[in-house]
This record gives structure tokens, C-alpha cells and sequence, in this order.
């Protein structure tokens, strides 16, 4: 028994579920394709396409009358009776739902759950609209029992007073716009004015911070001068308050010595000290009186005190000889008269130092003598303690000078000027 055959041409254009049509649309009568004709006034401002997001699966619309190739329909297969039978139906109910879909925004044919789904779709626009409508009449009931109810010239003269005010605010606007380009640009050349005055401002800072750190180190280098000054102005009134003499020449006692700059002058049996260092004391000896003597402005008569280290002279003038203030050999066996002749010569400068001095204080006079005792200052027929005592004294003589013409200096260290008579 051969198999019946069945043909499933359409499929729902939502799901795509294949269909199995009634058998009424097989065929119809043309007043009912005249009225299916007829176009159906849908409410424009709702899209039922966008309602229909509950849908299960959607598939974009076909034409089913497009698919004559057959890659949107089925590709029917049998007698050739039959194919020109059924084609016919096909082509039919294809222009059915063709004309049905262009007169609408739903595309058909439609399964049965799909069509529930549009016509609660449906439904819901419907009780929208029909709120709609009770909402519009409520307002125009209300409307019509107004009794001021606005005149249409004064509403046009409304409208006109609102068409000048936005003539009037559109005029502003562009006034505005003018003014915001022009503050816009005044803005940008405050902004690069602002720019170069920052830079300027970074370099000021910079030349300042230079500045800055030059007036700190000449600050640091005057206060370190202004120390250097202060110490020298210390070290100046130091040494102007120092007596140069008593500080170049120390004259003192060692015993029944007397010393000068610590070197001993004069011999005795129980100390006998060395030729070295009394002819060395007697080289500071005579550099000393020759400094006084340039002080006071003195020039020895018939002799020139020479001094020169452990072997200082004495010149005399009327035959250019020299006598030596230094000592080579014992005491009591030195025969050479020549440093007897020069240690007299000596005491002759001295008492010629000691007579300007007491001119210079106009009758002061002093002697090289102790209460009344005398001491040679020769070694040829003297004792070793005798000259010693004649040395002691004739160093404190010279201390005495030296005393006197360190007190002719004033204060601020200017030597008064003494002149020769």
C-alpha cells in the first residue's frame, strides 16, 4: 500500500514552525479577496513589530510569492498533474499572504500560538487607545464647559507676541554667540598672556634665585673680611701696645748675671760661661744701642757701633780701626788689650746715649754707678766678679734707655720727633 503523501509548502514567518493549512484556503470567492484587498488603517505611532519581543525565535519575512527558485519554500514533488494543481494552490494562498502581509506590519502566515501572541499584542494596544480616547474626552468636556474660552485673536496675537519674543531671543543668541567667540578669543590671548608672564615669572625666579646665591656668598666673603679686618685691627692695637723693644731685646738677671735675650754676660769662678755665649750677648748688646741712638736721632762721636752677631766692632772714626766685642781666649792670660780698648769705647757710646737723654729731659742726669761705687769694665788687672758687676750694671743702664724711649711713643704708636741739638 503506497505511503500518503504530504505537502507543507508555508512555515510561520515568526517561529518557522512548518504549517498545515485549512482546507478553506484552498479556495475563496473574489469578494472575499476584494475585501482582503482593502487597506487596514493601523495606528501609525505604535509598532507592533517592537511589541512582539516576547516571541520565542523570529525570523525576518519572506515573500513567499518571491521564491519561485526555490530557496524560501519547498520544492514539491510529484505527478505532473498534480505539481500543476498544487502550484496553482500555492500561488493562491501565496498572494493570500502577501497581500495580507502588505496591508499590515505583520507578516503571515502565522502559527496558531504566534497569532494568540499578536492578537494579546493587539488587545493591549486597543485598551491603550481606548484610555486614550476617555482621557481626550474628559479634556474636551472640560474644555467646553470653560466659559472664558480664548478667542483666536487673541491667540494669534499670543502666537504673534511668541513668534516676536523668539525672534527677539534668537537675535540675543546670535548677539550671544558674537560675544562668547569674542570672549573665546579674548580668553586665548589672556591665556597666552598668562603664558609669557609665567614664563617671565620662571626666569625672574631663576635670575633671582642666581642673585640670590651671589648676595649670599659676598655676604659669607664680607662678614669672613670683616673678621680678617677685626683680627688685624686686634693684631694692630696688640702690636701697637707692644713695646718692640722690650719684646726684641729681654733684659733681666740670671744670678749675679746680667741677661740679655737669655744670653749671659760675664764669667765668674764658679760659673764660667763660654766666649761663644758672651760674645753673642754682647752682639745683642751692641745692635740695641745702636737702635736707641737711631731712635733719638743720635750720631756717636769718635766711634761707630758696629753691630754684627757674636762678631760685632766698634769703629773708630779718626783711623777707620776696628775693635772687637768679642773674646777668643782665657781671663787672667788674655794680653789683647784690643777688646778692653773696645768694651771702653762701648761705655763711651753709652754715656754719650745717656748725656742726649738728659738733654732731651732738659737736666735729668744719670750716672752708670752704684751708691757711689765704680766698676771697670776692663778685663786686663780685674776680677772675673768685678767685670761681671760692671756688665750687670751698664745692662741695666740700658734697660733704663730703653724704657725711656719706648715712653716717647704716643698711644696710637706715632714716635714724637726729637730733633738733635
Amino acid at each position: 500500500m503506497a505511503e500518503e503523501k504530504s505537502f507543507i509548502p508555508f512555515s510561520c514567518q515568526r517561529c518557522s514552525q512548518p504549517l498545515r493549512l485549512d482546507e478553506s484556503l484552498n479556495s475563496f470567492s473574489e469578494h472575499i479577496s476584494a475585501e482582503l484587498n482593502l487597506p487596514i488603517h493601523s495606528n501609525p505611532d505604535v509598532d507592533l513589530e517592537s511589541q512582539t519581543t516576547s516571541f520565542d525565535h523570529y525570523v525576518p519575512p519572506c515573500r513567499l510569492s518571491d521564491s519561485g527558485n526555490g530557496a524560501n519554500g519547498f520544492m514539491l514533488i510529484s505527478d505532473e498533474n498534480e505539481v500543476n494543481l498544487l502550484s496553482q494552490q500555492y500561488k493562491e494562498k501565496a498572494a493570500l499572504f502577501d497581500t495580507i502581509s502588505g496591508n499590515s506590519n505583520i507578516d503571515h502566515p502565522l502559527c496558531d500560538e504566534c497569532a494568540d501572541n499578536l492578537i494579546e499584542i493587539l488587545e493591549q494596544q486597543f485598551k491603550l487607545t481606548q484610555e486614550d480616547y476617555e482621557d481626550y474626552c474628559k479634556y474636551y468636556e472640560q474644555l467646553q464647559g470653560e466659559k472664558d474660552e480664548p478667542k483666536l485673536n487673541d491667540l494669534e496675537k499670543e502666537l504673534n507676541d511668541l513668534k516676536s519674543e523668539e525672534a527677539r531671543l534668537l537675535d540675543e543668541l546670535e548677539a550671544l554667540k558674537k560675544e562668547e567667540v569674542e570672549m573665546v578669543k579674548a580668553i586665548e590671548e589672556q591665556e597666552a598672556v598668562s603664558r609669557r608672564i609665567f614664563q617671565e615669572e620662571q626666569r625672574y625666579f631663576k635670575e633671582y634665585n642666581r642673585h640670590r646665591r651671589d648676595l649670599m656668598v659676598t655676604e659669607e666673603e664680607g662678614r669672613s673680611l670683616e673678621n680678617q679686618l677685626n683680627y688685624a685691627n686686634m693684631q694692630l692695637d696688640k702690636l701697637q701696645r707692644t713695646n718692640v723693644f722690650n719684646a726684641t731685646f729681654h733684659i733681666w738677671h740670671n744670678g749675679h748675671f746680667g741677661t740679655i735675650n737669655n744670653f749671659r754676660l760675664g764669667r765668674l769662678p764658679s760659673a764660667p760661661v763660654n766666649w761663644a755665649e758672651i760674645n753673642a750677648a754682647w752682639g745683642q748688646t751692641a745692635l740695641l744701642l745702636s737702635a736707641l741712638a737711631r731712635k733719638i736721632n743720635l750720631t756717636f762721636e769718635r766711634y761707630r757701633v758696629v753691630p754684627y752677631g757674636n762678631h760685632s766692632y766698634i769703629e773708630v772714626l779718626s783711623d777707620q780701626k776696628e775693635l772687637p766685642l768679642y773674646g777668643t781666649g782665657g781671663f787672667r792670660f788674655l794680653w789683647d788689650t784690643k777688646f778692653d780698648n773696645a768694651m771702653v769705647a762701648f761705655l763711651d757710646c753709652l754715656q754719650q746715649f745717656q748725656e742726649k737723654v738728659e738733654r732731651l729731659e732738659k737736666g735729668n742726669k744719670g750716672k752708670i754707678e752704684d751708691k757711689g761705687s765704680s766698676f771697670s769694665i776692663k778685663i786686663q788687672l780685674n776680677s772675673e766678679e768685678q767685670w761681671t758687676k760692671a756688665l750687670k750694671f751698664m745692662l741695666t743702664n740700658l734697660k733704663w734707655g730703653l724704657a725711656w724711649v719706648s715712653s716717647q711713643f704716643r698711644s696710637d704708636g706715632e714716635e714724637i720727633s726729637q730733633s738733635a741739638n
